[in-house]
This record gives C-alpha cells, sequence and structure tokens, in this order.
C-alpha cells in the first residue's frame, strides 16, 4: 500500500506542475492586442523616410512592414492584408496621399504561439515518456521482479530445494507476504527433517525388531531339524522291529504324525524368517518394490497350501483346482492366499468357501488373449462397507469396521500388487458376504 501511495501522490504533483506550466503560458500569450500608439510612430518613421528618398523595400525591411502605393480601394493585394486581418493605415508622402502601408501583426502572431504550443507540447511528450519509463522501470523493481523471485522461489520448493532462501527487499511491496512464505520454507524444511529422523528412527526399530524375530526364529529352526532327526531315527527302528503288534503300529503313526507337524513348523518359520528378510531389507512405504519371481509352478500346491490354513477357520473346498502350470511366485502367492483368508476370519469370523475355475479368453494389457486360473475365496460375513469397498486396495487404508482390529493398512493393496507383477489380477466385491477373485495366467 505504501508503493502505491508514493504511486499515486507522484502522479499528482506532476500533473498539477503540468496544469501550472500551461496556466503561465497561457498568460503570457496575448491574442489580438495592439498599440496603436506605436503603429502611428511607426507610420510617421515610414512616411519621413520615404520623403528623404529612402527605398521602398529598405523601409519595409526596417520596419517590417508592407507598403502598397495604390489608392484603389479594391486593389487585390490590400484585400488579401484586410482578408488576413493585417493592420492597414493610409500613407501620406510630403502631405500627398499615396497608398496604404501595412502590418501583419495578427499572422505572426499566431506563428509566434503556434510555435510556443509546439514547444511546450514536445517538453511535455518528453516529459511524459521519462515518468512513463521511470514507472515502468518502478513497477518491474517493484511488483515484477518479486513476482518473477516468488516463481522461482516456488519451483525450488517443488524440486526440495529448502535451503536457498527467499530474497526480502525492502522496495518489495510484498515484503510480509515475501517473508511469510519464506518462514514456510523454514518450516517445511524443520518438518521434512523431522520426517526424516523420524524415519530413519522407524527403519531402524524395524529392522531391530526383524533381528529380534529372526533369532528366536532360528532356535525354532535348529529345534526342529533336531526333533525331525530323532523322531526319523525313532520311525526308521520302528519300522525295521521284526515284530510289530498293536502299540508299534500307534508308535509309528504317531511318529509320523509328529514329522508332520515338526515339517509344517519348520516350513511355516522358514516363511517367516523370509518375510522378515523382506522387512529388513524394504520399509513400509517401499513394500512395492521387493522382487517378484516369477516362474511356472503346478496349481496343485495352491491347494495344498489352502488346507495348511485350517488354523484360521474352518474353509470348505468346493471343488478342485484344475492341474495345470501357471506363472505365479510361489512364496508371494502363499502370501496372498494367507492374507485374504486370514482377512476373512479376522473381520467376518465365518466359514471360508474356496472354489477353482478356468476363465475363457481375456484381452490381457499387451494386447493378447490369455487363459487364466480364477480362485475365489468368499465368506459369509457382512461385507465391506460402501463407501470403503474401492478403497480398500489403497495405501494405508483401513475400512470403518477395522477400529478394534490390529494392522497396518497394507495386506490388500500388498495383495493386488503382487497378483498384478505376476501377470495375473484381483477384483473383490459383495455379495452376500466379502468375495475375492484371483487370477493366475496359464502357461
Amino acid at each position: 500500500m505504501k508503493s502505491l501511495k508514493r504511486i499515486f501522490i507522484s502522479f499528482t504533483i506532476f500533473m498539477i506542475i503540468t496544469l501550472i506550466f500551461f496556466g503561465n503560458l497561457s498568460r503570457k500569450t496575448e491574442y489580438g492586442k495592439r498599440d496603436i500608439v506605436y503603429y502611428n510612430d511607426l507610420l510617421h518613421r515610414v512616411e519621413k523616410d520615404l520623403e528623404e528618398g529612402v527605398p521602398e523595400a529598405d523601409v519595409e525591411a526596417r520596419y517590417s512592414c508592407l507598403i502598397v502605393m495604390s489608392t484603389k480601394i479594391n486593389d487585390p493585394e490590400l484585400a488579401d492584408l484586410y482578408t488576413k486581418g493585417a493592420l492597414v493605415m493610409d500613407l501620406a508622402v510630403n502631405d500627398e496621399y499615396v497608398g496604404k502601408v501595412a502590418w501583419n501583426d495578427r499572422e505572426e502572431n499566431f506563428n509566434s504561439s503556434r510555435y510556443k504550443f509546439l514547444t511546450a507540447s514536445v517538453l511535455l511528450w518528453m516529459a511524459v515518456l521519462v515518468c512513463g519509463y521511470l514507472l515502468m522501470l518502478y513497477m518491474y523493481t517493484v511488483f515484477l521482479n518479486p513476482i518473477e523471485e516468488l516463481k522461482d522461489f516456488a519451483s525450488d520448493i517443488a524440486k526440495g530445494e529448502l535451503d536457498k532462501p527467499l530474497p526480502i527487499h525492502k522496495t518489495n511491496m510484498f515484503g510480509s507476504f515475501v517473508e511469510g512464505f519464506d518462514m514456510m520454507r523454514e518450516q517445511i524444511k524443520l518438518s521434512m527433517d523431522r520426517e526424516r529422523k523420524a524415519e530413519i528412527a522407524r527403519k531402524e526399530l524395524i529392522q531391530g525388531l526383524s533381528h529380534d524375530i529372526k533369532t528366536p526364529l532360528a532356535v525354532i529352526n535348529a529345534t526342529c531339524e533336531v526333533l525331525e532327526l530323532k523322531f526319523s531315527r525313532k520311525l526308521k527302528e520302528l519300522s525295521s522291529a521284526p515284530s510289530q503288534d498293536a502299540s508299534t503300529q500307534s508308535q509309528i503313526a504317531e511318529c509320523d504324525d509328529t514329522l508332520d507337524k515338526v515339517r509344517i513348523i519348520s516350513s511355516k518359520a522358514a516363511n517367516v524368517s523370509n518375510l522378515m528378510s523382506d522387512v529388513m531389507h524394504a520399509n513400509l512405504e517401499e513394500m512395492e518394490k521387493i522382487e517378484i519371481n516369477v516362474s511356472e509352478e503346478n496349481t496343485t500346491i495352491l491347494e495344498e497350501h489352502i488346507k495348511n490354513l485350517s488354523t484360521f477357520g474352518n474353509i470348505i473346498l468346493e471343488n478342485h483346482i484344475y492341474p495345470c502350470l501357471v506363472y505365479m511366485d510361489r512364496q508371494r502367492m502363499e502370501q496372498v492366499i494367507g492374507n485374504i483368508i486370514d482377512n476373512s476370519a479376522k473381520y467376518a469370523g465365518t466359514d471360508i468357501t474356496v472354489s477353482f475355475s478356468e476363465t475363457e479368453d481375456i484381452l490381457m494389457e499387451n494386447g493378447k488373449n490369455g487363459r487364466f486360473i480364477k480362485i475365489k475365496i468368499r465368506d459369509n460375513g457382512p461385507g465391506a462397507d460402501k463407501d470403503d469397498l474401492p478403497l480398500l486396495a489403497e495405501k494405508y487404508y483401513r475400512g470403518k469396521n477395522a477400529s478394534n482390529k490390529s494392522g497396518y493398512g497394507l495386506g490388500m493393496y500388498l495383495c493386488k500388487t503382487y497378483m498384478n507383477k505376476q501377470g495375473g489380477g484381483m477384483e473383490y466385491y459383495n455379495d452376500n458376504g466379502f468375495v475375492v477373485e484371483l487370477l493366475l495366467r496359464k502357461v
């Protein structure tokens, strides 16, 4: 506002000076006034010079007049002088009327005034031009240059360059705004520094927990190996006994069952160990960067894996999977299925139904047709809220029914990411419960 006030005051002063200048010019300019006494004196001098024999041309040059030696009233030269408003007086030489003498002062006065007006107009034009250039320079310094600096500053902020301060000039009318903008930069920088430190601390915590978890897992694996070796030897001894009564058969069956359970524990401990390795090399924001190793695998391993998930609840297989080769990462696929069934057991708490089918040719992203194995996992719960449904596969999103459940909001997001990276896909919807369909591309 101060800069605008200075511009207004300067412009007002300039216009007042211009008005005073033209007022003085107008006051000093005289139009139509003649000094008759002065011209009578000139007339007597002209008559005297002519009586003394001075040539007419010299007299005209000496007194800036025009001598017309004619007594005719309708003389063309006199008529022209009257038309121009000249002062015409009778000329008498030796007391004899010989003609007229004229002074064309009106035209001379007009030419003089026109010259003065032209000079004043040029001076005014030059003054306005200089003031205009000065105003443009001032506008650039006060308005345009600060705006360009703000534009460059915003570009630097967008690029993450937060160490470069925004220059603050005394003549800048945006001083308070610029200062606030620079304070915002400092606060963003401090906030990002705090976030970076918190991120480092979080990663260190995750890596520490992962290491702490892997330590007991190693003990579990070592114990499983000892138990497997122990019961394998015992089973071998019982199986090689010469006589096998009912007690021996019972012990053999018990050893087989124990060995199966030990192997399941060892397998799951290995899966957890692999997951902890992933966590140690990727934070939660970068889980989608975990490498997916797609290979040709038999579909029957998926049915076996689903059967081994009975600890989550009652899982009903409506049919058997079609045995064929599909493109998948076995470990990631087991994670996907385990996560979906775990979610159904956690949020629905009902029986879980799994069915398998083959699809017709489906147009893929590369423009080619492909055939897929579809795995449909369904529960009989209330399903997802209609407002939550479109967002369930977004990173960190948790539905309304998850407020009292543990989790990070990453399960469905990672499932969809892993399925897409395997060349398949995942869809989910409500249909008398929550339904998830997984697609694996056939070889």
